[in-house]
């Protein structure tokens, strides 16, 4: 009887154990434990007292059951450990639980048997969770995982990225790719409250340059890829979610340093120097915690400073560009237009700063309030055109940083041992800014050189007036009642979001030339000037929006009598609210017949969320479940269409400049120097406020984008033998449907043709002039909008992902080592991948055949396969000082890519655009079958074997005859490893403890400089192969570029080491 007794107890602790990986959490800042008391037979003990203790801070909770023997303490501190056990004096005798800890957002399941007399009382020692589970659909990372991974950024993201289904791209800003979705579509809360990137300009999902807090002040973060409970909003991606400490009642804390140079970072990649430059870099931070009251009231603080560099891999090279041409280009700006463009660096130095405060009360046994405070300032320095036929230097960089400021209170109560509530109140201020480190001296150049490098000089024309400032008030009320074995929760949630929001390009003008020469002659292919109608004050193109979300939802958990099965099913219900609408513009409802003055006031959305877990026995947990999610497109479309109205800034161009019509022929604003001073006419022109340019607008009937998710996953533990038990096994398929996912469109176009290949051909239009309607291509040149077109946010059909991710983990307690493996496979799709935060960007940014109608495609956000290995020695070689090896590995296959047209908007031919959008480099090459292609012929001096060979090599001729697809090519596969070392050091005090550590980004470079190495497209992934006209019903093919399709990616290939110390009490 004892020994079935005491199995009985550990599968409980077991299912506990099991139970943390289920989809079926909650998007919140505290755990619980649901609970059974039964006696020997098996039946359910009602009105019995059960004691839940937090160990740390001596607070005390009781329950008492209800007729199912059923008892449910929600709101509990993430962590423990926790002592679950029979209130003292009880009638019962029963067995105890200790040393429970508790996961973020999740419920642990514990039974106790209870009886009378002389039963016998055993001790159960729950086992630590995360340690022995591998990744699941909701992967949860303890104190242990923070704090041994090899993290140089000291960012969660050196954490989360142990999940193979969370690709961590390093080469643009460290952006999080979870299940093939848009990094934007993601989701990160903080003790409750959100810390994503609320706007839209970040690619690293955060609303600041790095992590907004300190990494030592996390106690737990979980990476939420299709959690089913309708507390979850705010995202279609996956949700990030991270806890803070809290102090206890001893006195705990640290400090840290580290430091890293330019001669403890690789040089070599692929064969190939890469000069560093000199710099260093430290970090620095503390964090204390403690009672301030035992058993009452605790605080705890955290501090985080970084004084580094922001590294260049730009450099001149006879492939590029050269250091002849870059010297020639200074000098005339020195020269001719009296301006200095700034050194070619590699290097500059940038800061950031972060503070949190936290206390906690216990004001009872039934109320707990946590109170929050999180601080961020810190910038870095930026690149604006830095693609691989891009070169910038080093004034043409800009400042990018923020100011953050979060504050949250939270209440938890007990009112009833059935009933609880929680109620949450936060506050979020961002204060962001761009600033140019030309300072206005100058407006944009770019100058194309001889191997079409793109050569950029002087403010950059998105940051000449450039601000941003938003504020967010959250509220949350919820309530959790557990009648017999339902628990019920609702709740009713609001968050209310204001943006100031000032864009506006061009006020110092952009200026393009297509040679060097045209450069010094002061004669631009191109001029654009911009700003605020009527005024040319560009403070009066700001725009400002408002609006609220407001949610309610009800959700009934239920578990069957056996206690095997548990049922969740639950709606919850989204309603916009907004009063600011953009300024209508006549001139654009005449040409697309409705109005472009819309918003987002009263669209609804209802999200049905259902789930199931199954135990099916000790070792074995089947789970899944589906439902509607909505959320993580940024406000940023939305700001695009209250200032880009036709109204509050206007954009103007010219091209008639020539030898006879210089910069120098033309007045300027001011009187002064070319380019140092825009022309008059540009300020003229705005000032006269035409409301014929072009139009941001969103379509009246857009629908909020929702994804629709279906998981199904089982995770198993077992033994295998001789070779040992406690393996957990972990398996899931997850698959989403994308529905009115946004795209932008130009509404301008109209089809007015076919191209040799079949596909469409179009002619942007002044619809609103009934002469050009009737027939464009009377008059080409007066009826084209080429460079006043309406880009409109609307909604478009497919898209979708398949995912399936094993993994298998172990822990050898004897041998001191812990290690989990992974492997994710990944199949998505998309319309249109929204690239950017601008609405040109958005709609230029996708390779198409057809503009407006792009397809069902490759989502540039795949990662189709991605191993991960995880790996964690510890010994204790003297006394109790530990050493420690730490290593993670993945291996993933390449970032896709599209080969395309070059310059395909660029010519007249019949009077109309070749494909008709104002869009050059990102149409789909067509491949011919041959040089006797009846759809193509070649310029004279084309080299045909050259082409054709370059197009074999490429694996193109499979597409031979037909439009290469969208995304069709793939990367080489990229692969690294990352270590930390570290060893404990006695310190004077008992209790206290150094460490020394050494962390090494990508040894796999270190070990050799060809290894290691990513290389991929760019951003866009559009391979520019060959120019082309029509004519005669055929493509005329001309300067070919036999372009490599990949480039190294030098800050993610090099190696480098980081170099610290910590103390810890």
């Amino acid at each position: 009887m004892k020994r079935s007794l005491k199995a009985y107890m550990l599968s409980g602790v077991a299912a506990a154990c099991l139970l943390a990986s289920s989809p079926i959490v909650a998007q919140e800042t505290s755990s619980s434990i649901r609970g059974q008391v039964i006696d020997q037979s098996g039946q359910a003990l009602a009105g019995v007292t059960v004691q839940v203790t937090h160990v740390p801070s001596g607070s005390v909770r009781t329950f008492e059951t209800n007729n199912q023997g059923v008892f449910y303490a929600r709101g509990l501190r993430v962590g423990g450990p926790y002592i679950v056990k029979l209130a003292d004096g009880s009638e019962y005798r029963a067995n105890t639980v200790e040393g429970l800890e508790l996961l973020l957002g999740q419920v642990a399941s514990v039974s106790l048997i209870a009886g009378m007399g002389d039963i016998e009382e055993i001790s159960v020692t729950a086992r630590a969770i995360v340690a022995d589970v591998a990744p699941g659909p909701n992967a949860t990372f303890n104190l242990t995982d923070l704090e041994n991974a090899p993290a140089i950024n000291r960012d969660i993201k050196d954490v989360v990225r142990m999940d193979p289904r969370v690709f961590i791209d390093e080469s643009n800003s460290d952006a999080i790719q979870c299940v093939g979705g848009n990094p934007r579509f993601n989701s990160l809360t903080v003790d409750g409250v959100g810390l994503n990137d609320n706007f839209g300009l970040n690619s690293n999902g955060y609303p600041t340059e790095r992590v907004p807090f300190s990494f030592d002040a996390i106690q737990q973060v979980a990476v939420e890829m299709a959690p089913f409970d309708v507390e979850y909003g705010a995202f279609t991606g996956c949700n990030i979610n991270a806890v803070t400490k809290s102090g206890t009642n001893d006195f705990h804390g640290g400090a840290f340093f580290d430091y890293t140079n330019d001669s403890l970072r690789g040089e070599t990649v692929d064969g190939v120097k890469y000069d560093n430059g000199d710099y260093s870099q430290k970090r620095y931070g503390a964090h204390l915690g403690g009672p301030i009251i035992e058993d009452k009231l605790f605080f705890f603080a955290s501090y985080e400073k970084l004084e580094g560099a922001q590294l260049f891999n730009r450099r001149p090279s006879e492939s590029t560009v050269t250091q002849a041409e870059l010297d020639q280009i200074a000098e005339i700006a020195q020269r001719v237009y009296g301006y200095e463009v700034g050194a070619i660096v590699p290097s500059l130095p940038v800061e950031d700063e972060k503070i949190l405060a936290k206390i906690d009360w216990n004001i009872n046994d039934q109320h707990r309030l946590a109170l929050v405070y999180n601080y961020n300032d810190g910038f870095s320095i930026a690149e604006s055109d830095g693609d691989n036929n891009e070169f910038e230097f080093s004034k043409h960089y800009y400042e990018r940083g923020s100011k953050l400021k979060a504050y949250s209170g939270q209440l938890f109560s007990d009112w009833t041992d059935n009933f609880s509530t929680e109620v949450r109140v936060s506050y979020t201020d961002l204060d962001g800014r761009q600033n140019s480190r030309a300072n206005g001296e100058f407006g944009e150049v770019r100058i194309t050189t001889a191997n079409d490098i793109d050569v950029y000089l002087g403010n950059d024309d998105s940051r000449q007036a450039n601000d941003m400032y938003y504020k967010i008030w959250n509220y949350k009320a919820a309530g959790n009642y557990q009648l017999d074995d339902h628990a019920i929760t609702f709740g009713l949630e609001r968050a209310e979001l204001e943006v100031y929001n000032l864009f506006v390009q061009h006020t110092l003008g952009e200026y393009r030339f297509d040679s060097i020469a045209d450069f010094e002659a002061g004669i631009p292919d191109r001029v654009y000037y911009g700003n605020a109608g009527g005024t040319n004050n560009p403070i009066d193109a700001a725009g400002t929006i408002a609006y609220n979300i407001n949610t309610v939802y009800l959700q009934d958990e239920y578990t069957f009598p056996s206690g095997d099965l548990t049922v969740t099913a639950g709606l919850r219900y989204d309603w916009y609210s907004s009063n600011a609408l953009p300024r209508e513009n006549p001139a654009f409802v005449a040409r697309n017949g409705f109005s472009n003055a819309t918003n987002l006031d009263g669209e609804d959305l209802v999200l049905p969320r259902f789930a199931f877990r199954w135990d099916a026995n000790e070792t074995l947990q089947v789970r899944g479940g589906i439902g509607l999610y909505s959320g993580g497109n940024p406000n940023v479309w939305l700001t695009n269409n209250y200032q880009q109205d036709g109204f509050t800034q206007i954009q103007v161009n010219y091209r008639d400049y020539s030898e006879d019509f210089t910069l120098f022929d033309e007045a300027t604003a001011n009187g002064g120097t070319p380019i140092k001073d825009v022309p008059l006419r540009g300020v003229e022109d705005v000032a006269a406020g035409s409301s014929n340019t072009g139009v941001n607008a969103m379509d009246p009937n857009f629908k909020i984008p929702t994804q629709l998710k279906v998981a199904l996953g089982a995770t198993w533990e077992f033994d295998a033998g001789e070779f040992g038990d406690g393996y957990v096994l972990q398996a899931d398929i997850l698959y989403s449907k994308m529905r009115n996912p946004a795209t932008i469109i130009d509404t301008t176009l109209v089809e007015v043709g076919t191209a040799p290949d079949g596909r469409p051909t179009f002619f942007s239009l002044n619809k609103a002039d009934a002469d050009c309607a009737a027939d464009p291509g009377s008059n080409p040149f007066g009826c084209n909008r080429w460079f006043n077109s309406d880009y409109v946010l609307t909604n478009t059909k497919g898209g979708s992902s398949k995912v399936f991710s094993v993994s298998l983990a172990k822990t050898h307690e004897d041998l001191g080592i812990n290690w989990n493996v992974g492997y994710a496979y990944t199949d998505a799709k998309d319309v249109n991948p929204m690239t950017s935060s601008v609405a040109f960007s958005n709609y230029a940014g996708v390779a198409v055949s057809n503009p407006n109608n792009p397809g069902s495609g490759t989502t540039n956000w795949e990662i189709k396969h991605r191993f991960t290995a995880n790996v964690s020695w510890a010994k204790e070689f003297w006394d109790d000082n530990e050493t420690r090896v730490s290593m993670f590995a993945s291996l993933q296959s390449g970032r896709p890519y599209s080969f395309t047209f070059s310059d395909m908007g660029g010519a007249f031919n019949g009077g109309l655009s070749e494909f008709g959008d104002a869009v050059d480099d990102r149409h789909l090459l067509y491949v011919p079958t041959g040089a006797d292609d009846p759809l193509v012929t070649f310029a004279d001096g084309f080299d045909t074997n050259a082409f054709f060979a370059y197009l074999n090599e490429q694996g193109l001729m499979d597409y031979a005859g037909q439009i290469a697809p969208r995304n069709g090519h793939r990367s080489d596969w990229w692969g690294k490893i990352d270590l930390r070392l570290s060893q404990e050091i006695p310190a004077p005090f008992e209790g206290h403890k150094m460490n020394a550590y050494m962390v090494i980004k990508n040894l796999t470079n270190l070990i050799d400089s060809d290894w290691g190495v990513m290389k991929h497209a760019g951003y866009f992934g559009h391979i520019n192969v060959v120019e082309a006209e029509i004519e005669g019903g055929k493509y005329v093919y001309s300067d070919f570029n036999a372009r490599d399709p990949q480039t190294i990616q030098l800050a993610p290939s090099k190696w480098e080491i980081l170099l610290g110390v910590n103390y810890k009490f």
